[in-house]
């Protein structure tokens, strides 16, 4: 990747080109061009061995225009603070798309958090929350899980902000456990969300999802569920891949054999599953499989200027942030590959998460069937609308995507004013 490449000003690019789409003035969208709020901690943990490591720590709170700050929490070496303005700005988009009342924030923390044992991240994790606590809060800033964090570290978020707090806030975070007022469904939501899409773009591409052949770059709550929710709908999945490479398979491969492998214990990886008529291939040659469907879901920029030529799919469903950079997206628009952006696609993550903070914010639970209706009602409409929008101003599925959202930003904006 260029090493000059900048993912917050991509974004901004992004934004301005769908500004100039909707006749907007600078002025109209300026502020949503600067996180409202840029948070950088030290946390100190003690070690299993006694020594004392020093993370550093991020939280950026983008937009609060349309409701509380919303986004998930990543451990990952490579986090910084461009990386987690860009995330966050691309939420406050996000939630405007599927048009839920939050706005964009993120977290991180740099670290390899697969060198850290389950003491170490605890530790890291309540500390972060520590400093954190002053910025965040149920009707404030609620995080969530993202890259290398999950259920129990926002439980251990959560228990920590509570004790702080001196209430039990079950609201502070979603994405928790279902017996700590986690929510049903909510673990497959973005999964689920992908399978949503996919099938309202095979409509409107005249593509039967039966038989549709489709290769998933990730193999995670993401790749993973939206790889087997596809094969259920009747897809010939015929690709996955993790951190250690990919599998493949031309005849399609037995995704429920796969998923329960790599869930029947923390740490299983691709690179241990063995089964007839399975090939090993690379991550970078998953991504250029002639398919039907594409579906990059692990981290960003995935689909670069250097391999989008090679791109041979039909349709790239975007299932990470951010996993094709705008130089891609140039090459894959000229070669007519259909791209349906992050900000619609993975959706369905932030839209349960919004129905776990109402449960908790109204101390009630609702049962799978209703939330997995709920979510697909959005996820439809948002769908349709983003459809709508792109083929109104005659762009791209990404530039009425962000278009969509950013009148509903500037609307809300003009409403409320400029203050003080």
């Amino acid at each position: 990747m260029d090493k000059n490449y900048n993912p917050h000003e991509e974004i901004i690019k992004i934004i301005d080109r769908a500004a100039a789409l909707l006749g907007l003035e600078e002025k109209d969208y300026i502020q949503l061009k600067y996180p409202e709020r840029e948070l950088k901690v030290s946390v100190p943990v003690r070690m299993d061995d006694g020594s004392i490591q020093v993370f550093e720590g991020y939280r950026v709170q983008h937009s609060g225009i349309r409701g509380p700050y919303k986004g998930g929490i990543r451990y990952h070496q490579k986090v910084d603070m461009d990386e987690v303005k860009a995330l966050a700005a691309a939420m406050t988009f996000k939630c405007a798309v599927v048009d839920i009342p939050y706005g964009g924030g993120k977290g991180g923390v740099t670290v390899d958090a697969t060198k850290l044992s389950k003491g170490e991240l605890e530790r890291l994790t309540r500390k972060y929350t520590a400093l954190l606590y002053p910025i965040v809060g149920p009707h404030v800033d609620i995080p969530a899980p993202d890259v290398n964090t999950n259920e129990e570290v926002m439980a251990w978020f959560m228990d920590t902000y509570s004790l702080v707090n001196g209430q039990l806030t079950l609201g502070v975070v979603t994405g928790k456990p279902v017996p700590l007022g986690g929510s049903l469904g909510r673990r497959e939501a973005t999964g689920r969300g992908i399978l949503l899409v996919a099938r309202e773009i095979a409509k409107k591409m005249g593509l039967s999802l039966q038989g549709a052949t489709v290769a998933v770059q990730g193999a995670g709550s993401v790749g993973g569920t939206a790889a087997l929710l596809l094969h259920r709908e009747g897809c010939k999945v015929v690709a996955i891949s993790d951190v250690s490479g990919a599998i493949y398979s031309e005849k399609g491969l037995d995704m429920e054999a796969i998923i329960t492998f790599l869930r029947a214990e923390r740490g299983r990886l691709l690179k241990d599953y063995t089964a007839p008529d399975v090939a090993r291939i690379s991550n970078e040659q998953l991504l250029q499989l002639e398919v039907d469907i594409l579906i990059p879901a692990a981290l960003e920029n995935a689909i670069h200027e250097r391999n989008a030529p090679h791109v041979q799919a039909k349709i790239i469903l975007e299932g990470a942030n951010g996993p094709t950079t705008s130089a891609a997206d140039a090459v894959l628009e000229e070669k007519g590959v259909t791209v349906v952006p992050d900000i619609l696609t993975n959706a369905g993550g932030v839209v349960v998460s919004y129905f776990e903070w109402l449960q908790n914010l109204q101390a009630e639970k609702w049962d799978e069937d209703e939330i997995n209706r709920k979510l697909e009602h959005i996820m439809v409409r948002s769908f349709h609308d983003v459809w709508n929008m792109a083929e109104k101003a005659e762009t791209s599925l990404r530039m009425g995507a962000y278009m969509l959202a950013l009148d509903r930003l500037v609307t809300a904006s003009k409403l409320r004013g400029i203050t003080f």
